[in-house]
C-alpha cells in the first residue's frame, strides 16, 4: 500500500506540473504588463485612495461587516462581477468571467480589531460596535483596509486589461479572519460547492516593512495559533484584610510571570514558540479582592512538538500557582485557531520570478516565516494551491531613523500602526495584478 501510494503522489505530481506548464504556455512580458498596470493605476488611484480611507474610518468586527461588505459589493458590480452576498454570514464572492482558462482567486478580508485608534490620522476611526457584550472602539490595526482598497484596484486593472488574459476571476471578502473563523464559515456555506473550486488561489498581508517592497517565501509562510483561556477561582473578601481571602489576582499574576519559563527553560530555544497573555479580566473595585480572574492568550508554533511542549507546561504553571495559593485547580482551556499557511512551492517560484522582474531588490525571499497566523490556511487545506505574500506598508526613512534610536516601530494590532496608502496600495495592486496574470492564458485572438 505505501509503494502504491507512493506512486499516486508522484503522478499526482507530476500531473500538477504538466497542468501548470500548460498554463504557462505564454511567459508574461513583466514590463510591459507592469507598465499597462501602472498607467490604469494612475487613473484610478484616487478612487482607491478615496475608498481605502472610508473604510478605514468605518471598520466593522467579525461577521458584522455588513456596511463593508455593501461598500465592496457594489464596487464590484459596478466592474461587471457576479456578486453573491452574505456567503459566511457577511462574506461576498464576486464571480468575473472572461474566457477559457483557470479559475483563479484573490481573497481579502473584511474585519477590523477591537481597540481604539491611536494614530491621530484624519481618517482615523472613531467608530464603535460590541464585542463580548460590551460597546468596544473598534480600529483597522491589521491593515485590511489596504487590503481591501488592493482587492478593488486589482478587480479594476484585471477588467480594464481583460483584452491581455483569459480565465475566470474569484474575487472573495472574507469575514472574521481575526476571530479565525471566517473562512471556514465561507467553505461551510459552500464556497467551493456552489462556486467552482479554483486552480490557484492568492492573498497577501501588509505589514511593518518598507513600503515599496514585496516579500515571499515557498512552504511554511505563518504559524499555528492556539487560543488560550485560565480561569483562576479563589475566595472574593475586603481588600484590607487579604489574610481571608483566597487571591485570583496574585494567582492570575504569578502565572503570566511564571509561564514564560515554559519558553526559556523547557522549548528548544532555536524553535519558534509564542506565548502571549492579552487580556486579564478580575474585579470591578479596588479596594474588593474578587473571587475570580480570567485571563486570555495566544499560543504561537510552527511545530506539532513545540505546541504540545507549551500546551502541557501552560496546564502545569496554572495548576502550580493555584496548588500554591491553596486555590481549587483553574480551568484552562486550548481552542485551536489557524493552521499555517504553505506555499505551494510551483506556484510561488513561478510568482516569485515575476516580482524579482517587476520589483527587482524590493522584491525580498524570507527566510523565516511569519510568527503571525492567517485563516488563509483553510482554502489551501480545501484543496488550493496558493501563493501568499507580504507588503510592506511604512516610510523607509522612518524605518531607518527608529532603527538608528533604537526605538519600537508600531506593527500589526498596534493603536498606532498606520501604513502609508501611496505607494503601499499602488504596489499591492502591482504586484497581485501581475501575479494573477501570470497564470492566465492570454486571450483568444
Amino acid at each position: 500500500m505505501a509503494g502504491f501510494a507512493s506512486k499516486k503522489s508522484a503522478l499526482a505530481s507530476a500531473l500538477g506540473l504538466a497542468l501548470m506548464s500548460a498554463g504557462a504556455a505564454r511567459a508574461l512580458n513583466v514590463p510591459a504588463a507592469k507598465a499597462a498596470i501602472d498607467q490604469k493605476l494612475d487613473q484610478q488611484y484616487p478612487r482607491l485612495d478615496a475608498l481605502y480611507k472610508d473604510i478605514h474610518s468605518h471598520p466593522e468586527l467579525g461577521f458584522q461587516e455588513a456596511r463593508t461588505a455593501r461598500v465592496l459589493a457594489a464596487q464590484m458590480r459596478a466592474l461587471g462581477f457576479e456578486v453573491t452576498e452574505g456567503v459566511g454570514k457577511t462574506g461576498l464572492v464576486a464571480i468575473y468571467r472572461n474566457g477559457p482558462g483557470p479559475t483563479v482567486m484573490v481573497r481579502t478580508e473584511l474585519d477590523a480589531l477591537p481597540l481604539e485608534e491611536k494614530t491621530g490620522l484624519p481618517y482615523a476611526s472613531h467608530a464603535t460596535q460590541v464585542w463580548r457584550g460590551k460597546e468596544t472602539p473598534v480600529d483597522h490595526a491589521c491593515g485590511h483596509d489596504i487590503h481591501m482598497a488592493v482587492w478593488v484596484g486589482v478587480a479594476r486593472t484585471l477588467t480594464a486589461l481583460k483584452g491581455q488574459w483569459s480565465g475566470t476571476l474569484m474575487f472573495i471578502a472574507q469575514p472574521a479572519e481575526e476571530t479565525v473563523g471566517g473562512a471556514q464559515a465561507m467553505l461551510n456555506d459552500g464556497l467551493f460547492t456552489r462556486f467552482k473550486k479554483p486552480d490557484y488561489g492568492f492573498a497577501l498581508h501588509v505589514g511593518p516593512g518598507p513600503f515599496g517592497q514585496v516579500a515571499y517565501r515557498s512552504g511554511v509562510v505563518s504559524s499555528n495559533s492556539d487560543d488560550l483561556e485560565v480561569t483562576f477561582t479563589g475566595k472574593g473578601g475586603h481588600g484590607s484584610m487579604p489574610n481571608l481571602t483566597i487571591d485570583p489576582v496574585m494567582m492570575a499574576g504569578r502565572f503570566i510571570v511564571d509561564v514564560q519559563d515554559v519558553i526559556s527553560r523547557e522549548k528548544d530555544p532555536s524553535r519558534f514558540g509564542v506565548i502571549s497573555i492579552g487580556s486579564v479580566q478580575a474585579g470591578a473595585a479596588g479596594n474588593v479582592i474578587p473571587d475570580t480572574a480570567l485571563l486570555r492568550g495566544t499560543i504561537r508554533s510552527f511545530d506539532p512538538e513545540v505546541r504540545s511542549r507549551m500546551i502541557d507546561g501552560i496546564g502545569r504553571t496554572a495548576r502550580a500557582e493555584a496548588a500554591m495559593a491553596g486555590a481549587p485547580e483553574p480551568k484552562v482551556e486550548v481552542s485551536p485557531g489557524g493552521k499555517a499557511v504553505i506555499n505551494d512551492q510551483g506556484l510561488t517560484e513561478r510568482s516569485a520570478a515575476v516580482l524579482k522582474t517587476a520589483f527587482a531588490g524590493k522584491a525580498a525571499l524570507l527566510s523565516d516565516p511569519n510568527p503571525a497566523s492567517e485563516d488563509y490556511s483553510e482554502f489551501i487545506i480545501a484543496g488550493v494551491p496558493s501563493f501568499f505574500f507580504s507588503l510592506g506598508g511604512l516610510d523607509p526613512d522612518a524605518l531607518a531613523k527608529a532603527k538608528a534610536a533604537h526605538a519600537l516601530v508600531a506593527a500589526n494590532h498596534s493603536p498606532y500602526f498606520a501604513p502609508v496608502p501611496e505607494p503601499t496600495i499602488r504596489t499591492g495592486v502591482e504586484a497581485m495584478s501581475l501575479v494573477v496574470m501570470n497564470v492566465m492564458p492570454p486571450a483568444p485572438a
